[in-house]
């Protein structure tokens, strides 16, 4: 999946490089954008015996290039965010321990496609690869154990965007799912609602 995504956006960024050099302006939807963004983040861990669950704030930026064709928005983007979300789960492995995963920087590369449903406002889904960096600790009541580590995975999302004098404005609900980690039946994902404000060029 990461090399079809890199592929992807590689091949669309190739395609809009030319035309965005002389995109006309009143185009909606259309060209490079910077974005900063905020909201709300839930990671869950489920392991073989139960799981659990937190939230927190999400944090970063975003910067992306969308093509208006005839109505169709196809786009490339990528994101660093950070969150302060911890979550424990515990008598994971044994009665009486716990494991432990804090939220670091989390990196994504993607496409999205939408289009105008309604007139100014862009109604699109996304999806691609994410990246995550996370401190995790085992604690079985006599020696605590902690490393961090990256999580891959992939994201799936949808939003509606609008922009006004060349800003915009953007709420969206995005899925992104690690699978298991190590080989330990461990599975961590996570919800989020982001919304973002920037200026697009």
């Amino acid at each position: 999946m990461t090399k079809f995504i890199a592929v992807s956006a590689l091949a669309l960024a190739a395609t809009f490089a030319t035309p965005a050099m002389a995109q006309d302006a009143n185009v909606p939807f259309d060209g490079p954008y910077v974005a900063a963004m905020a909201g709300w983040d839930k990671v869950r861990i489920d392991t073989p015996i139960g799981g659990g669950s937190d939230d927190g704030i999400l944090f970063g930026g975003v910067v992306g290039f969308d093509k208006n064709v005839r109505g169709v928005v196809i786009g490339v983007e990528g994101e660093y965010a950070d969150s302060n979300v911890k979550e424990s789960a515990d008598n994971v492995f044994a009665l009486g321990d716990r494991v432990s995963l804090k939220t670091g920087r989390d990196l994504y590369a993607g496409v999205r496609l939408g289009g105008e449903v309604v007139p100014g406002f862009l109604v699109y889904a996304k999806g691609g690869y994410t990246n995550a960096k996370v401190k995790g600790s085992y604690d079985d009541g006599a020696v605590v154990v902690s490393d961090s580590d990256k999580l891959e995975g992939y994201r799936l999302g949808a939003g509606v965007e609008t922009n006004v004098s060349g800003f915009l404005a953007r709420v969206e609900y995005r899925y992104s799912d690690y699978g298991h980690y190590e080989g330990t039946g461990i599975q961590p994902d996570r919800h989020q609602v982001a919304a973002m404000l920037g200026y697009r060029f």
